[in-house]
């Protein structure tokens, strides 16, 4: 049990059903009145955000929240297979449980899987890979010193901004939380 008294970042509970993380609390104690614990929660399933005021009494359930170490393996039309690497199970998801980033993650890549109790809700890329470029325009000599950027396909389909000087066939460091690209490899 947690009590709304004691919520930190972070803190998984389970209110009316739905699984809540504590993304901001504060604690308030009104010259008049009875003391809250004002809230911004974010519903881990669908990810939207709401605020909520509770009083430091009122009690949860602690929700646990496994995050899972699984390979990808391959997709199959709208269905994407991940493989445990202890057991060798296939776990088959939808599309729709995928973000928007993964379009940066290729076969044989570790993500993890996030779920709660055996339902799973997401799907988290590592967060830098590295890719080559397989189409992108030539760079011009003289162009390197300034901040220009040009469209790059990388191997997986996703096109991204880079730097002039960078051809196919480079090898990029990526971070999949923004899309950035941030060095060769």
């Amino acid at each position: 049990m947690v009590v709304a008294g004691d919520f930190k970042n972070g803190i998984t509970f389970d209110m009316d059903g739905s699984v809540y993380q504590v993304i901001e609390f504060q604690h308030v104690k009104p010259g008049k009145g009875a003391a809250f614990v004002r809230t911004k929660i974010k519903n881990v399933i669908t990810g939207s955000v709401i605020e909520r005021t509770f009083s430091p009494t009122d009690k949860f359930e602690n929700a646990y929240i496994e995050r899972k170490e699984m390979q990808y393996s391959y997709n199959d039309g709208d269905l994407y297979y991940f493989m445990d690497m202890e057991t060798f199970d296939m776990l088959p998801l939808n599309s729709d449980k995928l973000p928007d980033n993964f379009k940066f993650v290729k076969e044989e890549m570790m993500c993890r899987i996030v779920s709660y109790k055996g339902n799973v809700f997401g799907v988290e890329p590592p967060t830098f890979v590295e890719l080559e470029v397989t189409q992108t325009d030539p760079g011009f000599a003289g162009n390197t010193a300034t901040n220009t950027l040009k469209p790059a396909t990388l191997e997986t389909g996703a096109v991204i901004k880079v730097p002039l000087f960078i051809n196919e066939g480079d090898v990029l460091k990526i971070d999949t939380r923004t899309g950035e690209y941030l060095s060769r490899a």
